[in-house]
């Protein structure tokens, strides 16, 4: 026996749309009920409370009240149900018509009203009307929380990218660092070579040559092998576990990561050290990238020769938050993980710039905000730095004005 094919317009089932009907009178409901039952899945409701219940338990597409019902009137209903979900299509029934009430509904989100008695097409064309205008407001509701995620995934993507492209090259630097003392290691060994030669027998003066180019040698292979355990144990390290790192070392290894970058061949860069040094609790890298992307928009805030200062100092107290203001020359950024206890490290990068306008005070935070010229900032700096910052429960102070420079202030907790 043949397989019986279903008919070539046969859908999957979808939900029957709910129409709540409401109105404090038997006579008008029933005969909405009759109209209607065919159509959707109905709700009766005979006072304005329980219309609102209803809604509140269940997905209601579309709703016809009647102006005037004892306890709750219709606009009072309305205001209910659009507060409940603003999605759903009203449509008022009114025997005492007034333009007063007609426009108050309508300015409250009435999608339409009849005058009662009702002409049956003409309910049926509002209700079908109604319906279809809740289907197109779910489905545009549907796609802009597709595109605000959509839009977060790309944000998120471009500041994972910056991460990237930025760490890139901080870990260049590790080469760059290695590659010195592998210069040298290398020339040692060729002079050596040119020494020794096919020489059978070293001894005397050559001898204690020899001797000398490899404790120098010795002390090179000494120094990649702690300039590579020390960016590794940055790489190593789980965002689990606790990650500390030296103060004075960052700041170090930061000024040979700024030493070769191009906007300090025209500018003045001072990386003053700490006077003690701390465990700073954060992964290293963060903290070279935290301070780097500080010190690039300090030395990019304007073509004019001007000077970037970088100095840290502990703090005594714990921050006294009622005293940080948020107002056109300054802001304070912190989040609930902020560890606001004593001692921390206050770390800053000011300079002697344009300073920030006002107007752009509240925004320098902003993923993508960025004044430069197209093509030549992704604005992703900054929020980088709030990130980075943020993960290792630290805080950010700014101050800036127009025309005496910017100072960011980054404070940490030590270990």
């Amino acid at each position: 026996m043949p397989v019986p094919v279903p008919p070539a317009n046969a859908t999957k089932e979808t939900r029957r749309r709910k129409l709540l009907i409401v109105d404090d009178e038997e006579g008008p409901r029933q005969s909405l009920r009759v109209v209607f039952k065919n159509d959707y899945e109905l709700l009766l409701a005979d006072d304005g409370a329980k219309a609102i219940e209803m809604a509140k338990l269940q997905k209601i597409d579309a709703a016809v009240l009647d102006i005037r019902m004892a306890g709750m009137s219709g606009i009072d209903v309305l205001q209910g149900l659009k507060a409940v979900d603003p999605h759903i299509e009203v449509i008022m029934l009114t025997a005492y018509e007034t333009i007063d009430t007609v426009r108050q509904a309508l300015r409250l989100g009435a999608c339409d009203y009849l005058n009662k008695p009702f002409d049956i097409p003409a309910i049926r064309t509002a209700v079908a009307n109604a319906m279809e205008r809740r289907s197109l407001s779910v489905e545009v509701k549907a796609n802009s929380e597709k595109l605000r995620e959509l839009a977060s995934e790309l944000q998120n993507q471009r500041l994972e990218e910056e991460l990237v492209r930025s760490r890139g090259e901080i870990y260049a630097s590790i080469i760059h660092d290695i590659n010195g003392p592998l210069t040298i290691i290398s020339g040692f060994l060729q002079l050596i070579n040119q020494r020794i030669g096919d020489e059978a027998k070293i001894e005397g003066e050559e001898l204690e040559n020899v001797k000398d180019r490899l404790r120098r040698i010795t002390k090179q292979v000494t120094n990649c092998i702690e300039i590579s355990r020390r960016y590794l144990s940055f790489l190593r390290q789980n965002p689990g576990e606790t990650m500390r790192v030296s103060a004075c070392q960052s700041l170090a290894d930061l000024g040979d990561l700024m030493r070769v970058h191009p906007s300090v061949k025209h500018n003045e860069l001072i990386i003053a050290p700490i006077l003690e040094d701390v465990m700073v609790q954060i992964n290293g890298t963060d903290l070279i990238q935290i301070l780097r992307n500080l010190i690039v928009n300090a030395l990019q805030c304007t073509g004019e020769k001007h000077r970037v200062l970088v100095h840290g100092a502990m703090t005594a107290e714990a921050i006294d938050l009622n005293a940080m203001g948020n107002g056109p020359e300054e802001r304070f950024i912190s989040t609930d993980a902020f560890r606001n206890t004593a001692p921390m490290l206050a770390l800053c990068v000011e300079d002697t710039g344009p300073g920030i306008p006002p107007e752009n005070m509240k925004k320098i935070f902003s993923q993508s905000f960025t004044t430069q010229e197209t093509g030549k900032g992704t604005g992703l700096g900054l929020s980088i730095v709030h990130r980075l910052v943020g993960r290792a429960h630290g805080a950010i102070h700014v101050r800036s004005k127009v025309g005496q420079g910017t100072k960011f202030t980054i404070y940490l907790p030590v270990w």
